[in-house]
């Protein structure tokens, strides 16, 4: 089973940058599938981006194409998003998820546990 942790939110102006880290605990991280998902106010919670095991493919919500990359570090059982040209409806509670399956994640299938989750939040 993997643990998540994220963290790296915060306020920022329309058109910054922020890097998101998921810190994930548990010996099969480098097997399983990371996603990155947002819940904002009064919406439901969307499938962000995603990333196979072995980093080779990755997946896109077509609102943050050319502007979020995925990414990860499996020896520092560590993923990341980084987000550029930030608008404000970004602004978002974030969270990551670990899947066996990429396309679990994809299609919002996930029935996992979540984390505490990133507050990102930015400002016109």
């Amino acid at each position: 089973q993997v643990q998540l942790v994220e963290s790296g939110g915060g306020l920022v102006q329309a058109g910054g940058s922020l890097r998101l880290s998921c810190a994930a605990s548990g010996r099969t991280f480098s097997s399983h599938a990371m996603g990155w998902f947002r819940q904002a106010p009064g919406k439901e919670r969307e499938f962000v981006a995603a990333i196979s095991w072995s980093g080779r493919d990755t997946y896109y919500t077509d609102s943050v194409k050319g502007r979020f990359t995925i990414s990860r570090d499996n020896a520092k059982k560590l993923v990341y998003l980084q987000m550029n040209s930030l608008k404000p409806e970004d602004t978002a509670v974030y969270y990551c998820a670990a899947d066996r399956s990429i396309s679990t994640l994809v299609t919002m299938d996930y029935s996992g546990s979540w984390g505490q989750g990133t507050q990102v939040t930015v400002s016109s």
